[in-house]
């Protein structure tokens, strides 16, 4: 059965109340703002690596069934979750690994006919600059934003001056200086990985400090001596009758 944890996370984020929805939204909205992304994810989610739903091809099928080829763990992993069109964001989250990672074991898979190219130019470039396949220049120029023919005079430019090749994109007004931070921004934050255990999600009930719960376990400890005492004075009153008798 399909387990999408991002979608039980967010149900129960979505049973918040409407003022609560308000705040988080505007916190995350500013947030996003920040780094230019707040527009593209409603208007663009197609382009989005994280929203696409790799297609296993054939191959992929043969491989997943057989382990021909005795591949690593994860790239069947990965296969599998490709099968039951999982996107990028939940094949992430269900097998444990970062972005980058991910996007690895996608550019593999996909030079290996595993899965289908992405039609979508975006969703190319910024799997292959994730996964380290592509440089700055490459991205931009998979994306559709440069020409071979610029990128080749960037790279000139470079052995000349020694700048970083997105400095030299920016000078020569090729790039936004916003596109490129955006960039790094997202291969940084692609490093990390993001646990999310589906048994923990945020309520709206009051949380139990851990102080809290030891002086529950203590006051139960202390109502079981109390009746254990009870009973054991009625056992003792019990074995006195009858010795007397």
């Amino acid at each position: 059965m399909k387990k999408n944890l991002f979608k039980l996370f967010t149900d129960k984020l979505l049973d918040y109340p409407i003022w609560v929805k308000q705040a988080v939204f505007r916190k995350l909205y500013f947030d996003l703002k920040e780094t230019g992304y707040e527009k593209r994810v409603i208007e663009s989610p197609e382009k989005i690596f994280v929203f696409y739903e790799p297609v296993i091809t054939y191959d992929g099928e043969n491989e997943l069934k057989n382990k021909k080829f005795a591949l690593d763990n994860n790239i069947y992993n990965f296969l599998k979750l490709c099968r039951e069109n999982y996107n990028i964001l939940e094949i992430a989250l269900n097998t444990f690994l970062s972005l980058e990672e991910t996007a690895k074991l996608f550019m593999f898979c996909m030079e290996q006919n595993y899965i289908e190219y992405p039609k979508n130019k975006e969703v190319f470039a910024t799997c292959g600059f994730i996964a380290g396949k592509f440089r700055t220049g490459e991205y931009f120029k998979e994306k559709g934003l440069i020409t071979p023919q610029q990128l080749e005079e960037c790279l000139k430019i470079q052995k000349t001056e020694t700048k970083p090749i997105g400095e030299i994109l920016t000078d020569l007004n090729l790039i936004s200086k916003t596109e490129i931070k955006n960039l790094f921004t997202l291969k940084f934050d692609a490093k990390k990985r993001f646990i999310l255990d589906s048994a923990i999600y945020p309520t709206s009930e009051l949380q139990i400090t851990e102080k809290e719960k030891y002086q529950i376990e203590i006051d139960n400890l202390k109502q079981e001596n109390e009746t254990l005492k009870k009973r054991m004075k009625q056992l003792i009153q019990m074995v006195s009758g009858k010795n007397d008798d």
